[in-house]
């Protein structure tokens, strides 16, 4: 199978990529205080500058308290991470590449002790205590606004400092996503209930977004079934009820859908071979990007272990096939780029059997 259909170019309006290889959001959790350094910038250029079309950067945390989860992660707020930022924009585009943030508040998932401010609890659709202690916040409505201000502001900044469109984080479990799970979101006002219901947060922020950046600057919305906290979960059972959910999102504003998937083979429902991706174009009419194990052997989540398992670079054919069926428009990769900077070019060469595998030891570096 021809691996041209990987690169050709893809354009939606003022966005025009070099190649349809998409560098997945991976959190690396190598920016102390915040703000990419050097190496932070030199690890975006090497990918852009061998051939992938678009890097969807790591999660990168908005200007609210209680945003940040996890240690050493970058922030999109702020005078010096956005000069970081801007660092990593300048050199990616000068590679002939585009980028974009992933724009991410983690909700829930915080927890008591964590930086920047230790005192900070998550927050969340509805409140949790423990042994008597606040640990997930209920946010008011206040909060609710201010977390929507904080992805405008920063999808805004995205686009002062040049980059090419933004990805709101709306999968995984975090903070949007908790609104949309039922489990999570116990609310019983206009932000709970029913899906759509449950939905109107992720339609207020993408609005906002919209507002912030006007037309022609592409949202692209990360959404999956899936969680972090189960991954058997299923956000809808059927074709029809997934195109209720998607609808709002879209004509809120989303651009492209980035659809999370752990196997990008697997078929979504039953009576189709369509995989998330492709059910969303489908039914949406816009561009999709389909992810999940690109190009390796083996899924992700065994190596989320102590283990030595490798996992080795796997054929492209299905991949290829449904790409040139037009099931779904633009690929990102994850683990077999983080390993790999040269991914995309020893694929277009046909150099398979040079590319690295992947195992847990690479996340401890930046390559």
């Amino acid at each position: 199978m021809p691996v041209q259909a990987l690169f050709k170019p893809f354009h939606l309006g003022a966005l025009e990529l070099p190649t349809r290889v998409v560098m997945a959001p991976m959190t690396r959790s190598f920016s102390p205080g915040g703000v990419p350094n050097s190496k932070v910038i030199e690890y975006y250029r090497r990918r852009a500058a061998a051939g992938v079309g678009l890097i969807i950067t790591e999660g990168t945390t908005v200007g609210h308290i209680a945003s940040n989860g996890y240690p050493n992660v970058p922030q999109f707020f702020g005078d010096a991470p956005l000069a970081g930022w801007k660092k990593v924009v300048d050199a990616v585009h000068a590679e002939g590449g585009k980028i974009v943030p992933q724009l991410w508040h983690v909700g829930s998932v915080r927890r008591l002790g964590t930086e920047p401010d230790a005192s900070v609890p998550g927050y969340g659709p509805s409140e949790k205590l423990k042994d008597g202690q606040v640990v997930v916040h209920g946010m008011t409505k206040q909060d609710i606004q201010d977390v929507i201000a904080a992805f405008a502001q920063a999808a805004k900044d995205a686009q002062s400092i040049g980059m090419d469109g933004v990805e709101i984080h709306g999968a995984h479990g975090y903070l949007i996503d908790q609104f949309f799970w039922e489990g999570s979101n116990q609310r019983s006002d206009e932000y709970g209930g029913s899906l759509a219901n449950r939905s109107r947060f992720a339609i207020e922020l993408i609005q906002a977004v919209r507002a912030a950046v006007g037309e022609g600057f592409p949202i692209i919305f990360r959404f999956s079934q899936w969680k972090q906290q189960d991954y058997t979960a299923r956000l809808v059972q059927t074709p029809e009820a997934l195109g209720e959910f998607l609808k709002p999102l879209s004509d809120a504003g989303v651009d492209i859908f980035h659809c999370s998937t752990r196997r990008f083979w697997e078929p979504e429902f039953d009576g189709s071979d369509l995989n998330l991706a492709g059910w969303t174009r489908k039914l949406t009419g816009k561009p999709t990007i389909t992810v999940g194990s690109v190009g390796l052997d083996g899924e992700f989540l065994q190596f989320m272990v102590n283990t030595d398992k490798v996992a080795q670079p796997a054929s492209l054919e299905n991949l290829l096939e449904r790409l040139n069926k037009e099931e779904f428009d633009l690929v990102a990769v994850g683990r077999a780029l983080l390993v790999d900077p040269d991914w995309a070019q020893k694929v277009r060469e046909g150099r398979e059997q040079d590319i690295l595998p992947f195992s847990r030891e690479a996340l401890m570096t930046l390559v």
